[in-house]
């Protein structure tokens, strides 16, 4: 079964690129921008929630860490940036939706154009959320991260092995696609953070599984051991999954979400107790968050 969510994941006709707000068919980017080409960026995506970004803070801590891994200038403040999501959201009118903020370093290698492009080409567009089921069934993938890259945990724009992937694992029939690293460990799905949860307790990869650091994945850490269940990171093999008494995956634009089978392996439980409470805790979470950004804003 399907979860209705208002909207789907259509980009808006608004988008803002550099320094101004656009409507999307006078948006240009070129072939000569070499990190468009060769996948140099880093983005991140946001849930719009009530007309406001979520976590933004978070996101723009992580985008700010990614760019000093890969030496990707940053010339723009949180601040700013801030002021033109809001831009876009109010130009799509987007109450309930998402958003990415994406950052191209242009300057970089051989294959680019005499054009003038800025260093770094900051695009932000919004979406509505993406529909998806109530539970999810998990293929796994041998060797899906590497865990040992200096890039390993990067939101990087170079995502062909994650939509690869899901796609090679969606025409096996499942939804999503549980990745494991060179050590035969379990690292993520290819665009959500995993879980299980035995006896009570909530366990999930560490960052040196090669996953990524999840800001849904950040927020259970604090919220969960509020509500007395407590989080673990350690790491994970598939069969730790299979025995589990419930496994979930959480992103940005989907929540938390149970999981109902993993490579055959059925889960007894999908979505669990536990699953649905820290769901709702995350609900109650956001908006606190959006209260407090719109009693701010009111000042």
């Amino acid at each position: 079964m399907s979860r209705k969510v208002e909207g789907n994941d259509l980009i808006h006709r608004h988008v803002f690129h550099n320094d101004a707000l656009l409507p999307i068919e006078k948006v240009r980017l070129s072939p000569g921008q070499a990190g468009l080409i060769c996948g140099w960026g880093i983005f991140t995506t946001l849930r719009i929630s009530r007309g406001e970004a979520f976590a933004y803070e978070r996101h723009w801590r992580r985008l700010e860490k990614d760019a000093h891994l890969t030496r990707l200038p940053m010339p723009y403040t949180a601040a700013k940036v801030r002021v033109h999501l809001h831009e876009v959201i109010r130009a799509n009118k987007v109450t309930e939706g998402c958003a990415r903020i994406y950052l191209v370093y242009n300057t970089v290698g051989y294959w680019q154009s005499d054009e003038k492009h800025p260093q770094v080409d900051l695009i932000i567009y919004t979406a509505g959320l993406p529909e998806h089921r109530e539970t999810v069934r998990l293929g796994v993938r041998e060797n899906g991260r590497h865990a040992a890259s200096p890039l390993a945990g990067v939101k990087s724009i170079s995502w062909l092995p994650n939509v690869w992937a899901v796609a090679e694992a969606q025409k096996e029939g499942f939804d999503e696609v549980v990745l494991l690293n060179e050590r035969g460990e379990v690292a993520e799905c290819t665009a959500a953070n995993i879980f299980a949860i035995k006896d009570g307790k909530i366990h999930t990869p560490p960052l040196n599984s090669g996953c990524l650091e999840g800001i849904t994945r950040g927020i259970l850490f604090e919220i969960a051991p509020e509500a007395g269940v407590p989080v673990l990171e350690h790491a994970l093999r598939p069969e730790d999954l299979y025995s589990a008494d419930e496994v979930f995956i959480s992103s940005t634009n989907r929540n938390i979400i149970g999981v109902g089978e993993i490579a055959g392996h059925k889960i007894a439980a999908a979505p669990g107790k536990i699953t649905r409470q820290l769901e709702a805790l995350l609900v109650t979470h956001v908006t606190d968050y959006v209260t407090r950004r719109h009693a701010t804003a009111s000042r």
